[in-house]
């Protein structure tokens, strides 16, 4: 990720840090469509790629942030049993997975690992909290009263 000894290579080092989370921000938003998919529309559009529109394919990321995306894909979910809402990984094995792919920099991994955790808790909640408004507004019709269905 860099060195941060000095003040220069501190601002350098932050600088870093704020464009991996406009990436992962990206990454999470625009994961819907693979790179390979982008350019060959634009191809036969005969467009030019738009690096802004591009969808951020993982290589793109330095070391640190791919090794906690493989620990946030090994950790399992949580979820909330009342609502279904997302509440995030299960930390519990943070250690072990660590100790298990002899992570040197584990304090950067986990840095990026909650901040991956967090982006995608929150991309997750926002796609079921529309599903669910979309179903209330199917269920619902203006003029009639809804009753349940006997099955």
């Amino acid at each position: 990720m860099g060195y941060r000894d000095s003040w220069r290579s501190g601002k350098f080092y932050g600088q870093q840090v704020d464009l991996i989370f406009d990436l992962l921000e990206k990454y999470f938003r625009r994961n819907t469509k693979k790179l390979e998919e982008y350019l060959i529309v634009c191809e036969r559009l005969g467009k030019t790629p738009d690096p802004n529109k591009m969808p951020v394919n993982m290589g793109i990321f330095p070391y640190e942030v791919q090794l906690a995306f493989l620990l946030h894909n090994l950790m399992p979910d949580r979820w909330d049993g009342m609502s279904g809402s997302y509440l995030g990984k299960d930390w519990s094995s943070v250690d072990a997975l660590l100790k298990a792919y002899k992570i040197k920099d584990a304090i950067t991994v986990l840095f990026f690992l909650k901040v991956v955790d967090n982006l995608n808790s929150k991309i997750l909640n926002e796609d079921l909290d529309e599903k669910r408004k979309k179903e209330e507004k199917k269920g619902m019709n203006p003029g009639k009263m809804n009753f349940p269905k006997n099955t």
